[in-house]
């Protein structure tokens, strides 16, 4: 079996089985790192970290409520995602490991390393894991709007067809300039159903759970007060449409890390809130640190 063989497996988790994606080497003592994705994607957001870490077991879940995971029954928020990736870690790895995660995932990464905290050496937080910087006052609907906006109402939408959803996608002003392999195949795996009545695969409701969470979960914020692991955060200038400002402003990110002791930050020029994992240059930056953070657990 080659390095960087993709392969999938179901993980038994409460209710069902969680799908999981991995690359690179099938022996369990090969560095191994454990990769979440964001809010509305799948663990193929991460093809081309994956592919960019030769040597390295890389596993990524879909989460409850996504991807081939999408059969699993709710409740959602992040314990319950942070109590499947324990059985994920628990499944094919020991030790501690370092975890990185997207968006949503940071947010699920945080509160796993929280609550699990034997299975996790360092965390990555890669433009999430800070409470959402949104006004004050609104709902969990017009939070869902404010943040995600066109990506929430897509997963009302049907299409006849793969081709039909790439279309839909290839305008999207984050993708116009940055479409590759990885976007082909992670926009192919998002549908579920059957031609012409073809869906993105992500649960609303997981998406609504979750994201309400995200402003003002009791677990992210215990999470936060209690951190003890290594942690960098990675900004982007832009956000979901492309264009700034991002997801969290400079300012905002520098006021928690006056907040937080220990915690890193560091912006990723010429990226937006997808292409900073899916296309150079924020993959290079993102494996970077990875590869920074499996030396470092190598090394202690």
């Amino acid at each position: 079996m080659t390095e960087n063989t993709y392969r999938t497996e179901w993980v038994p988790v409460n209710g069902g089985n969680l799908q999981v994606g991995l690359w690179g080497p099938t022996d369990p003592q090969a560095p191994t790192v454990l990769l979440i994705h964001g809010v509305t994607a799948s663990h193929k957001a991460w093809g081309m970290v994956a592919q960019a870490l030769p040597g390295v077991r890389v596993i990524a879940p879909d989460l409850r409520g996504r991807g081939r995971s999408n059969q699993l029954p709710g409740p959602y928020g992040m314990p319950v995602h942070a109590a499947d990736l324990a059985r994920v870690a628990q499944h094919f790895s020991a030790g501690p490991i370092p975890v990185i995660g997207h968006s949503m995932g940071a947010f699920v990464s945080l509160v796993f390393a929280d609550l699990y905290p034997h299975l996790v050496s360092s965390l990555l937080l890669v433009d999430g894991g800070l409470p959402l910087q949104v006004p004050e006052g609104l709902d969990d609907e017009q939070i869902i709007d404010a943040v995600l906006g066109p990506a929430a109402q897509r997963l009302s939408m049907t299409f006849e067809s793969v081709a039909a959803y790439q279309q839909f996608w290839k305008p999207h002003p984050a993708f116009a300039d940055n479409w590759n392999d990885v976007v082909d195949e992670y926009i192919e795996y998002d549908l579920d159903g059957v031609a012409p009545q073809l869906r993105p695969a992500t649960k609303y409701q997981a998406l609504a759970e979750d994201t309400a969470e995200l402003h003002r979960g009791a677990s992210l914020f215990q999470a936060l007060e209690e951190l003890r692991h290594p942690v960098t955060f990675l900004r982007s200038p832009k956000g979901l449409m492309g264009a700034e400002p991002g997801l969290y402003t400079a300012e905002y990110v520098h006021s928690w890390a006056q907040k937080l002791h220990g915690l890193q930050t560091e912006e990723v020029p010429r990226t937006n809130h997808y292409t900073i994992v899916m296309d150079a240059p924020g993959c290079d930056v993102v494996t970077g640190h990875i590869q920074g953070m499996l030396g470092h657990r190598t090394d202690a």
